[in-house]
């Protein structure tokens, strides 16, 4: 609210205190000399409970605004040093009826803007584009979603979801499982759906980050955003963080590079640093995906860090068929569809491939005004998908040989 606002709402309140004064004092005068006085001291009572509302209402509006700081190191006697926004570091004195445990280095806090005191401790401040990575509901994917990955999924159990359900077992072997889970393949093989079927199975929370949302315009930015998202997935633990598209912030370090490759870089640094500083056995997994492994850094892949590696790759035929499968069990199907020549048809298509060939099925048949999809349905949504541009399959070819 600006100033001149504030002003002609402090007028207002100030007539609206007077009003209320002037017929306090009639009903006052009204009580002296007779009249109904049980409704007359009922209404006095109201009034002086509304005039104490607008008192405070208006002593809220007049109170002067607050300045944000740090703390960065406490002093005996009730003293720190803060950080202040508007950019030279002060030594402050702390308000007596704040808790001194709360008075600690890092923390942010309200000053009062004459004397630059400590009159408040705030919570601490999260990127917006941090906490919108929370998916806040439970993630419906189940691993009977996934067609085929049968030693894929085995794996992820192993990394993933025996530690953070059993994680007595690992201590009764004596041994560490891996810190983080890298799974590599072409797109739209099922990496973010194994991730997604992991945190329905552990009821852990779901944290999903795209690489490139951590790749800020200002210096540092990048790394404190990583040090948040982290920070967040402790404070929600029992949870999973999955960093899509990784490639896109850990990508090689240069001897020649730009200002926006070392920034970068330094995100990168920051995501090495809090994949050192995790348990194996704890309530926190990592989990990350990507479609380019040789763009990656070493220092991302070596044993500590990403130490478990699989590899997603696009389905074989009996994964295409029970990927079919999946796809169709709630549309309304011919009995007749040789879903085995189906799936020999969609040779070198992904599980997003074979997703999109079955709801173009089902917008052929509706096109056509027919209740039940049929195998002439499939095979024109094949040819559409599939067949209709070159390109896109030497593309394939040429990436995912």
């Amino acid at each position: 609210m600006d100033e001149d606002n504030i002003k002609g709402t402090s007028r207002g309140l100030t007539q609206r205190i007077e009003e209320l004064q002037r017929k306090h004092d009639e009903l006052l005068a009204e009580t002296q000399y007779g009249g109904e006085r049980d409704y007359i001291v009922e209404e006095l009572h109201r009034l002086k409970r509304e005039t104490r509302e607008i008192k405070k209402e208006l002593a809220r509006l007049k109170k002067p605004p607050l300045i944000v700081g740090n703390i960065k190191e406490t002093l005996a006697h009730g003293e720190a040093i803060i950080e202040s926004s508007t950019g030279p570091d002060f030594i402050v004195t702390v308000a007596d009826y704040l808790p001194p445990r709360d008075i600690r280095p890092g923390t942010r806090v309200a000053l009062n803007k004459q004397t630059l005191s400590i009159v408040k401790v705030l919570p601490p401040a999260v990127d917006p584009h941090v906490m919108g990575a929370e998916i806040i509901e439970r993630p419906v994917v189940t691993y009977n979603d996934i067609g085929g990955l049968i030693d894929q999924i085995r794996e992820v159990k192993e990394t993933i979801e025996e530690p953070l359900l059993n994680p007595q077992k690992f201590k009764r072997m004596g041994i560490d499982p891996p810190k983080g889970v890298l799974l590599v393949g072409p797109p739209g093989t099922g990496k973010t759906l194994i991730a997604k079927a992991a945190a329905n199975r552990t009821h852990a929370t779901f944290i999903r980050m795209v690489g490139s949302e951590l790749v800020q315009k200002y210096i540092g930015e990048g790394a404190r955003m990583v040090r948040e998202l982290f920070q967040m997935a402790r404070e929600k633990s029992p949870s999973i963080i999955f960093i899509d598209e990784l490639d896109s912030v850990a990508t090689q370090r240069m001897e020649q590079s730009t200002s926006g490759d070392r920034e970068v870089q330094r995100t990168m640094m920051q995501l090495l640093a809090e994949l050192d500083g995790f348990e194996p056995v704890g309530d926190v997994k990592v989990m990350a995906a990507t479609n380019r492994p040789e763009l990656l850094d070493k220092a991302l892949l070596r044993p500590g860090r990403f130490d478990r590696i699989i590899m997603v790759p696009l389905p074989d035929r009996n994964s295409r068929k029970k990927i079919l499968g999946i796809h169709t069990r709630m549309m309304p199907i011919h009995e007749e569809i040789n879903f085995d020549m189906l799936s020999k048809k969609t040779q070198g298509a992904s599980g997003a491939d074979i997703k999109v060939i079955c709801t173009e099925a089902g917008m052929f048949t509706m096109r056509d005004g027919r209740d039940l999809v049929e195998e002439k349905d499939f095979l024109k949504a094949i040819d559409k998908v599939l067949c209709e541009s070159p390109e896109r399959q030497v593309k394939k070819q040429v990436m995912f040989a």
